[in-house]
């Protein structure tokens, strides 16, 4: 689903590596923002958060080391897969205890690229507490490639409806109060409740049996939502 791409940031300076992680990465959907310089980096983590980033340790402007310590500071949890030179072994052992999440030697496989992607990203959700994929009912969440399916059919949902869902597969079993969702989904609890309701209302639509008398999202009235826990 495009609109549910997970979004990768790539720091590089080398254009014809930033070109084949852009070309190789996109066409296994995901969204991918490139830096050629540290500084650059930190303008696009500052600008929206990834949900991975694939980091080289030789940049022009500052070592690859320094980069992740400033990435560690402000974004503990997201994934940091380190690209190094097959002879650096010290800078990877360095990378690994500074909190990258793996690395990959160039030259390097886009297979195994991918494949340590997709452990890190089901990594960082199973250090969060999350399960990889959530299932209720006839109601299952692929919380790494981010597919919601009902009876088996996949369920297209606008990227604020994902947004909801996950909050309330993060707080299954619990009661969710409209502040918190407020502040997850739309980072600010002082948004009009409106939106919520209209959101929650066309999700209901989605993935409900019967909208009218939903099973999944249960109202707790004058507080907020409860969503039913995994089995």
């Amino acid at each position: 689903m495009t609109d549910l791409r997970h979004r990768v940031l790539v720091v590089d300076d080398e254009p014809p590596i930033r070109r084949l992680l852009r070309t190789g990465l996109s066409t296994q959907g995901y969204e991918i923002v490139d830096a050629p310089s540290g500084r650059v980096a930190l303008e696009e983590l500052a600008r929206r958060a990834p949900d991975l980033v694939i980091l080289d340790l030789g940049l022009p402007d500052m070592t690859g080391h320094d980069l992740l310590r400033r990435i560690r500071e402000t974004h503990e949890a997201v994934p940091v897969i380190v690209l190094s030179s097959r002879d650096d072994e010290r800078g990877k052992v360095e990378a690994l205890d500074l909190g990258a999440d793996d690395y990959v030697t160039k030259p390097f496989g886009m297979n195994e690229l991918l494949a340590r992607m997709r452990a890190a990203l089901r990594h960082r959700l199973q250090a969060a507490g999350e399960r990889p994929v959530f299932r209720t009912g006839d109601l299952s969440v692929d919380l790494v490639r981010r597919i919601v399916r009902v009876r088996d059919e996949e369920v297209r949902l606008t990227p604020k409806e994902y947004d909801l869902l996950r909050v309330f597969v993060q707080h299954a079993g619990k009661v969710v109060t409209h502040a918190l969702l407020l502040r997850e989904v739309w980072g600010d609890p002082h948004v009009d409740p409106q939106y919520l309701r209209v959101y929650v209302r066309a999700l209901r639509q989605k993935i409900e049996p019967d909208p009218q008398r939903p099973g999944y999202i249960t109202t707790e009235t004058g507080v907020g939502y409860r969503f039913r826990d995994a089995e």
